[in-house]
């Protein structure tokens, strides 16, 4: 059977975590890099945009996890233990929180997308000027930057957009200039 024929007998064909039924798709748990089902869920167009973007977290949507968080199935129960640490400020995730059950194992790979990591304990991308650097950002650079392994310069003034981060090093972060696909150190750039 493939994976999205065993993903929709599994989940009924509904969202996993919000059980809608339109404009469903095949979601892969990050850090996963492979398509597998264990590692993946069902979710709605709503859900998927808002696990991506945490500006477009809708507290009144996620109250659903108070369901989905007892799903037989792994995958998503580290999925709602993402989404309600990343709330939890709002009172009643942190109720959630308290109620959920994960062994040691699941614990580490909830936490592996960054979530439940203490604020002291997180690596923090900051610009030349001290301005902390957010994955998706738009930075400039500040100084012409040779590239190591090409003959390309990239020159100081070049915007590079949507920029991710290196989660283990602080000091790089990774973008696009001309096309080519780079690491950054973060003492010579600017965020814009």
């Amino acid at each position: 059977m493939n994976l999205e024929k065993a993903l929709e007998q599994r989940s009924n064909n509904c969202c996993e975590l919000c059980s809608n039924t339109k404009n469903l798709q095949l979601y892969r748990v990050p850090p996963s890099k492979k398509e597998i089902l264990e590692e993946s869920l069902v979710a709605c167009n709503t859900c998927i945009a808002q696990m991506n973007d945490p500006e477009l977290m809708d507290e009144n949507h996620w109250r659903c996890l108070n369901d989905s968080m007892w799903s037989e199935h792994k995958v998503v129960q580290i999925m709602v233990w993402r989404l309600l640490f990343r709330l939890r400020a709002k009172g009643w995730p942190q109720d959630l929180l308290d109620m959920m059950y994960l062994d040691e194992d699941d614990l580490v790979w909830a936490k592996a997308a960054g979530d439940g990591d203490e604020q002291e304990d997180k690596i923090v991308h900051r610009d030349s000027n001290g301005v902390i650097i957010e994955a998706g950002d738009s930075v400039v650079l500040i100084k012409d930057l040779p590239v190591k392994g090409s003959s390309m310069i990239a020159k100081r003034g070049t915007a590079v957009r949507r920029v991710s981060l290196d989660h283990e090093n602080a000091d790089y972060i990774e973008g696009k200039v001309d096309g080519q696909h780079i690491v950054i150190i973060t003492k010579y750039v600017k965020k814009i």
